[in-house]
């Protein structure tokens, strides 16, 4: 056959046409690409489609990972701005509890200090009247001695009685009391 054919292709050399290629290229041309079809058909093209089909899947399976990490992403922020919004409100109330106690620290801190002042008060009038006291003892007992003396020196003997002499003094001291209330 290969013979009949070369014979055939001869013949036919006659009149060639520089655009077609000769019948037994275009056969064995055409063999050549069937069998390269075939194999590229059954071969190639499984293991092609198979890749496809790997990098879809694992594109969609990203896309879903995506999509979840999105959905968590925005759950997250939901339940940070609520928490935020929560943790202001909990400050608020932190700051309005510490106005109220700073209030209430400072009403017990003037009541303390008035009831220090007026305890003050009243122990330094007790004090001022027990030196006053004190002072009223000794000065009487100072000026009736000098009375009893200057009185002595004037009569001319020494008044020894201290009741008598201590009557008298009580009673000089007395006028002096009834004249500077009466100038006052």
């Amino acid at each position: 056959m290969l013979n009949a054919l070369v014979a055939y292709a001869a013949e036919e050399h006659a009149d060639p046409n520089p655009l077609l290629p000769a019948w037994y290229d275009i056969i064995w041309s055409s063999v050549c690409f069937i069998v390269i079809l075939v194999i590229f058909w059954k071969v190639a093209l499984p293991r092609m489609k198979k890749l496809l089909d790997e990098r879809s899947a694992a594109i969609e399976g990203n896309i879903a990972k995506a999509d979840e990490a999105q959905r968590k992403a925005e759950a997250a922020l939901e339940e940070y701005t609520a928490q935020l919004a929560e943790a202001r409100q909990e400050a608020g109330e932190i700051r309005d509890a510490a106005r109220e106690d700073g209030k209430k620290i400072v009403a017990e801190a003037r009541e303390t200090a008035a009831a220090e002042a007026t305890r003050l008060t009243t122990t330094a009038h007790s004090q001022i009247e027990a030196e006053r006291q004190t002072a009223l003892v000794s000065l009487r007992s100072e000026v009736g001695s000098l009375a009893l003396d200057l009185a002595g020196g004037v009569i001319g003997e020494t008044l020894s009685d201290d009741k008598k002499a201590q009557a008298v003094v009580d009673r000089f001291l007395a006028e002096l009391e009834e004249s500077e209330g009466a100038k006052a």
